[in-house]
């Protein structure tokens, strides 16, 4: 991947921040299990902070750090997350200072190669890094017309937007195993996100997707206009809340001894 910085969020962070769904204990119960201890996480690439922010919950200590200044200044503060405006390479943490480095739905944006080779460096031996995202989302199949709901959002998904889709997408669709991981890994199983939304929150998710901003750039529209009718008569009354659900695969590993 390229060395520069490829900042797709920026403009709308706030919106990035309110539109986002939520990790569940699951997640979090079971990277910090891995690792040896959690006096200090990295949260590289930690956009709004809202995975830091939980790190926080079971950690002394968390240092969390994106490349875009917009991010940070929209996250959400925590007395034990500090937060640093840093690329993914090149970070001032010490040598072998930490115990666990995460990546929550960031790492098919950094440049590997200079990632991985801080990440070495900053953990101490034994310490784990746990990288992790959640692909599409749909409404619960028990839900009320779920199936014409989530015909709808997969046509947005693939059509309405689809060419707009930076290329490193397809590696979240491939839940990050197309992806170079030169650790010592562990088995793990995904986990899931769950979650009630009304149809304004799904439509405001919808509109934080980077394929969405660049639609907008570049035809001066709101591509959610071209699925609104489709989507609002499936749906209902708006004000309903539906279970919306989101695959979060995981990928843990170690550093090995020695390197």
């Amino acid at each position: 991947m390229s060395d520069a910085f490829a900042d797709h969020f920026s403009d709308h962070a706030s919106d990035y921040a309110r539109y986002r769904p939520t990790y569940p204990d699951a997640l979090f119960e079971t990277v910090t299990s891995y690792a040896p201890s959690v006096d200090l996480v990295w949260d590289c690439g930690t956009g709004n902070g809202q995975a830091a922010v939980r790190l926080a919950e079971w950690s002394k200590h968390v240092v969390a750090t994106d490349a875009s200044g917009e991010q940070i200044r929209a996250a959400t503060s925590h007395p034990r997350v500090e937060y640093r405006v840093e690329p993914a390479g090149a970070v001032s943490l010490e040598d072998g200072s930490v115990d666990l480095v995460t990546v929550a739905q960031a790492l098919h944006w950094f440049d590997l190669d200079a990632f991985y080779a801080e990440v070495r460096r900053v953990l101490r031996p034994r310490g784990v890094i746990a990288a992790w995202t959640y692909t599409l989302f749909a409404v619960a199949s028990d839900e009320p017309a779920a199936g014409a709901i989530n015909t709808v959002l997969q046509r947005y998904y693939d059509d309405v937007v689809g060419v707009y889709w930076p290329p490193e997408r397809r590696h979240i669709e491939q839940g990050y195993r197309s992806l170079p991981f030169p650790f010592e890994e562990w088995d793990v199983s995904d986990r899931e996100i769950s979650t009630e939304w009304t149809l304004d929150e799904v439509v405001g998710y919808l509109r934080t997707w980077s394929a969405s901003q660049r639609y907008r750039a570049d035809r001066q529209a709101d591509p959610v206009a071209e699925i609104d009718e489709a989507l609002s008569a499936a749906w209902g009354s708006p004000d309903g809340k539906r279970t919306v659900l989101w695959p979060v695969p995981i990928r843990i590993g170690r550093r090995e001894a020695g390197r």
